[in-house]
């Protein structure tokens, strides 16, 4: 099997942060989510991985390179819109050739990775294999509705008046007749090749696509409240480690993971909670489900429950930040007027004098 990571599209729902970077490079619990997408995919035994990728490609190209440290051979593939996951697939069509794969979209978190998925999918004469899980607003996704035998009935993309809140995922399997079904469907009212459509053709040409029904967390991380959500889940799940220096007038608990060269300093660090390498925490409090990236200064602030980029610094800030993505090279001070709470969404390069 081979592997198709979705990384083109623009990121709109989270400007200003991704005006200057893709929203797939943005770090949950330190690491970004398209390195978490392709660990996951390596991790079930595949390693050519193609990569559609559109405005924001040089930037991934330079994150990701060619694959080597996880073992996997990547091959980069421009669309040059973003017209919909069925056309990312026929722009992929050279890459895939007839074999099976998995497409995955490179800005999704799952629980509990695909292996089993893949392994299913594998050792079956299926057509297709899809995910979905239950959502609470399925009007904002791809809706199946199953018959009394669970089998997939229909598909809509999101439903005006959903037919069930069974939404997909962003994570499909498919054999080579996927790529007769995005030749047989055509643009949908938003000028997209919907992934839907295609598999909608599938089912309805009597090809056999099986629905898996997730049970654990996903999160779709297009937007500031389901990035920090995906946030705080990630870290509830890291093994925490020690490997950076804690002055002995710190406290810091036992679900903090302090990385490389990072610097903590007469601070409070309380886990699930990541401090990045080569960060400097000084006089300041970092609270619960908080990620900071590397070669960052925080200093006489509190942060708690935020994600901050790398090359930013948060010094003398007098009330709290909370739920809150700063993005790189930020400068957050303090200014003389005083208010008692903040909740930002900072972009690349910012500089804030808080009033």
């Amino acid at each position: 099997m081979k592997g198709l990571i979705l990384s083109g599209g623009k990121g709109t729902r989270l400007y200003p942060l991704t005006y200057t970077s893709a929203k797939q490079l943005i770090p949950v619990a330190n690491k970004p989510v398209l390195f978490r997408v392709i660990e996951a995919i390596r991790d079930a035994g595949i390693t050519e991985i193609g990569i559609v990728v559109g405005d924001t490609a040089e930037e991934i190209k330079a994150a990701v390179g060619r694959g080597g440290r996880w073992n996997v051979h990547i091959t980069y593939i421009h669309q040059e819109k973003p017209l919909g996951l069925a056309h990312a697939v026929k722009v992929s069509r050279d890459f895939l050739g007839d074999e099976r794969f998995v497409m995955f979209l490179g800005d999704n978190v799952i629980q509990g990775g695909i292996s089993e998925l893949i392994e299913q999918f594998a050792s079956s004469d299926w057509n297709s294999q899809v995910v979905l899980t239950k959502v609470a607003h399925p009007e904002l996704y791809g809706v199946a509705e199953l018959d009394d035998d669970g089998q997939i009935k229909r598909l809509v993309e999101k439903p005006k008046n959903p037919v069930s809140n069974l939404a997909l995922v962003g994570i499909y399997m498919f054999d080579k007749n996927i790529h007769e079904a995005v030749n047989n469907i055509t643009p949908s009212w938003r000028g997209e090749l919907e992934i839907t459509d295609a598999i909608q053709w599938l089912v309805e040409h009597g090809y056999k696509v099986y629905p898996y029904i997730h049970r654990g967390w996903w999160i779709d991380t297009g937007k500031r409240e389901d990035l920090l959500e995906a946030n705080s889940l990630v870290l509830e799940e890291l093994t925490p480690v020690i490997e950076g220096y804690v002055d002995r007038d710190s406290q810091v608990d036992g679900r903090v993971t302090i990385e490389k060269g990072a610097e903590i300093i007469n601070s409070v660090i309380r886990g699930p909670t990541i401090i990045g390498e080569r960060t400097r925490v000084v006089n300041s409090y970092i609270g619960p489900f908080t990620s900071i990236y590397h070669d960052v200064l925080i200093e006489d602030s509190e942060i708690e429950r935020a994600i901050v980029l790398e090359h930013s610094v948060i010094r003398d800030i007098p009330a709290r930040i909370q739920d809150s993505v700063i993005g790189r090279h930020v400068q957050l001070v303090r200014s003389p007027i005083k208010p008692k709470a903040y909740k930002l969404t900072l972009g690349d390069h910012s500089q804030v004098g808080i009033l």
